[in-house]
């Protein structure tokens, strides 16, 4: 696929009082937007979360790690299939990734900075040396580098990508040539509404202390609660070239879609349980470029006396709207559109859903139609 062809997702959820995504003083991050305060998940945080998602939920998915330790994740697997122990595992674990010239970080054994691959990479790695083991285990560390020192491995992890590395890419400041540019972009979670912080004030008791009435430990926990504004978009060519296969790529958009939608950021969910699942999903593809849509949210939602419409039903009104005004007035309709809704059928906001992105599906349907939408698009290309 070489033209440009987008996947834009727009999800509203509802989360109650929780702590998300905290910034350096504890409370949940926040932003002016609109000219008011905002609830605010960071991408950071909401890609973690899929990224997650899929390690616990894509059964064919081959794994991916982040992380600074490289050499320690490579030397397991040598050991784990040549049985060869872990101190001589690690020298040549060192020894065969030392020309890559990898900063090193602060830690023995760790990089200075984060280092995204897929296990079937270090695989392959591995496998370029693995008949030479039983000789290099025998080698002085001098030796040992010199006999190392061709191996391909910045080949090996500049192909066979795991879907997670593929979609949201690799970064290597002062190693350019390991980098892969992200086919997905997501977007700070807003609120589309005010938010205050609040403060739980909360006491912990000491089970056995029988002497004294008062609180073993007291503190405080900044909370907030928000309906959510969440927007990705995934460019379906550049998933393409990064992982080099027509049907991957749809799977993976699909995998995408389902893990974006369903997946939660963990921070401070013991205390508050703020699992929820989105009130609505609406999907559209797109030929020319992403649209995110929230600006449909720069005046923010308001509850006012006999409203009968929650926060999140007014919310969904907006996005419907802005998607109609953009669309009439750019004059570039997208070339599929779809949603999942839970609101009532016979709601104005599931007129206004319906109006703007079709019929209410299930979410396993939009996740078909999505698929069947991609497979049609490059057919028809």
């Amino acid at each position: 696929m070489t033209s440009r062809l987008y996947v834009d997702v727009h999800v509203l959820q509802t989360v109650p009082p929780a702590n998300i995504n905290r910034d350096d003083n504890g409370d949940p991050k926040e932003a002016y937007f609109g000219g008011v305060r905002r609830s605010r998940v960071s991408s950071q945080a909401w890609k973690r979360a899929t990224r997650k998602y899929f390690a616990e939920h894509n059964p064919t998915g081959s794994g991916a790690v982040r992380t600074k330790q490289i050499a320690s994740q490579l030397a397991k697997r040598l050991d784990d299939r040549h049985r060869i122990g872990m101190e001589q595992a690690q020298r040549l674990a060192n020894a065969v990734l030392q020309p890559l010239k990898i900063k090193p970080g602060r830690k023995a054994g760790e990089t200075a900075y984060l280092l995204f691959f897929g296990y079937e990479q270090l695989d392959a790695i591995i496998d370029l040396f693995a008949e030479q083991i039983p000789e290099l285990v025998e080698l002085d560390d001098d030796t040992l580098a010199e006999r190392l020192k061709d191996v391909d491995v910045q080949g090996r992890l500049n192909q066979g990508h795991p879907l997670d590395v593929a979609l949201f890419g690799r970064m290597v400041a002062d190693i350019p040539a390991l980098n892969v540019d992200a086919a997905t972009q997501v977007a700070h979670a807003l609120s589309t509404h005010s938010v205050e912080l609040e403060m739980d004030y909360y006491t912990a008791v000491d089970d056995e202390n029988e002497q004294n009435t008062g609180a073993g430990m007291i503190g405080t926990i900044g909370f907030n609660s928000a309906t959510l504004y969440r927007y990705a978009t995934l460019g379906v060519h550049q998933l393409e070239k990064n992982l080099g296969d027509a049907e991957a790529t749809d799977d993976g958009a699909r995998l995408f879609l389902d893990a974006f939608s369903r997946s939660m950021p963990t921070g401070h969910i013991n205390s508050y349980a703020h699992r929820t699942r989105p009130s609505l999903v609406a999907v559209i593809v797109r030929a020319d470029q992403p649209v995110n849509l929230v600006s449909a949210f720069e005046k923010p939602v308001a509850l006012r006396d006999g409203d009968t419409e929650g926060i999140a039903e007014k919310s969904a009104c907006r996005l419907a709207a802005e998607h109609e005004l953009a669309v009439r007035q750019w004059g570039d309709g997208p070339v599929f559109a779809g949603a999942c809704h839970t609101f009532a059928p016979d709601s104005r906001a599931a007129r206004s859903v319906e109006q703007a992105f079709g019929p209410n599906h299930t979410f396993g349907d939009l996740l078909d139609q999505l698929h069947r939408a991609l497979r049609a698009q490059r057919e028809n290309a």
